[in-house]
């Protein structure tokens, strides 16, 4: 098969169009013909971290396609059924929080490839409402701004939610979200293409990621919850726009770990900080139906065919993209 290989030399470098052999199914497995996948900057977390001595990897956490052939003792799933990814392995139930769960594309080999093999547990009908791109690019990032919003950030309709750095896979699921559920939503963005494109999709605010968001702001609307993916460069404009009581939700670093906290602006306000990673087969299920009964459709920013991965790589890497980046197979 065709399939997008990482080896040899760190982050894009090491990217190759190659072919290897093509997958069979073990006990309790599934193999999948991927019609989309796509892109995340976990996977170019993940090739910035490999080594020249590092085993080759097919990278790549989103997909869907047809399963092409089931081990004997898979009885659930027919040949032939439509199905996307489920990306996080060995973790079903919401409840059972591992510290650092496996996931599709790294440490097993990932969905920028023909095909792929999985445990039957990790493929579901893929919504009727989405097209194989749409459904392609759905599954981490959907999974993991469901898990902030709803079990972890606990949102509500009529409350405020602030979505800093607009544009990326799980900042944009988030508005969509957050819009259908009824919230009020500010978005921010350096590019002022990026904020009219979130005020076209039902962001009520777009605030310039380096404008003074204080004077900006209705002081008579708080914000009730901030979704941070970015860390130290914007956390000090937090206390400044957050209600008492408030909650910040952190599912990334992309600003560095470190981080200087004034402790009395979290204890004196009683602002809670939740971490969040990822998400349950459980909560893919609940996503799943969340966007099938709100008929949310991803966001696609291009569309790149499996041979030109590295090109779509570099878009992703440069930040330009708004919405997810698509891979298709054929």
């Amino acid at each position: 098969m065709n399939a997008i290989i990482h080896s040899g030399h760190r982050g894009l470098e090491g990217l190759q169009y190659s072919t290897c052999p093509t997958p069979e199914a073990g006990p309790g497995q599934v193999v999948v013909e991927l019609r989309a996948a796509g892109l995340n900057h976990r996977d170019l977390f993940i090739m910035s971290d490999r080594t020249p001595q590092d085993t080759p990897l097919i990278p790549g956490s989103d997909g869907a396609g047809i399963v092409v052939e089931v081990s004997e003792d898979v009885q659930h799933i027919p040949i032939g059924q439509e199905v996307i990814i489920h990306p996080t392995l060995g973790w079903e139930n919401t409840a059972d929080v591992p510290v650092v769960p496996g996931i599709v594309g790294g440490p097993s080999d990932g969905t920028l490839a023909q095909y792929i093999t999985l445990p039957a547990s990790n493929v579901l009908s893929k919504p009727e409402h989405l097209s194989w791109i749409e459904a392609g690019v759905l599954s981490l990032s959907a999974l993991t701004a469901y898990r902030a919003l709803f079990t972890r950030g606990g949102l509500k309709a009529g409350e405020h939610i602030l979505i800093p750095g607009i544009g990326g896979g799980v900042a944009t699921y988030a508005l969509l979200m957050a819009v259908a559920a009824g919230a009020k939503v500010t978005v921010t963005s350096r590019s002022e293409i990026k904020r009219n494109e979130a005020l076209r999709l039902g962001a009520d605010q777009a605030l310039d990621s380096h404008a003074n968001w204080n004077n900006l702001m209705n002081p008579h609307e708080p914000v009730d919850i901030i979704l941070d993916s970015i860390g130290q460069a914007m956390f000090p404009k937090y206390e400044k726009i957050i209600r008492p009581g408030g909650r910040i939700v952190m599912f990334g670093a992309s600003s560095g770990d470190d981080l200087n906290l004034p402790i009395r602006s979290i204890f004196f306000p009683q602002i809670s900080l939740i971490g969040t990673s990822m998400g349950s087969r459980e909560e893919f299920v609940q996503m799943l139906d969340w966007v099938d009964k709100h008929k949310i459709h991803p966001l696609v920013d291009s569309i790149y065919p499996l041979q030109h991965t590295a090109q779509a790589f570099g878009r992703l890497e440069k930040g330009e993209q708004f919405g997810n980046i698509a891979i298709t197979m054929h």
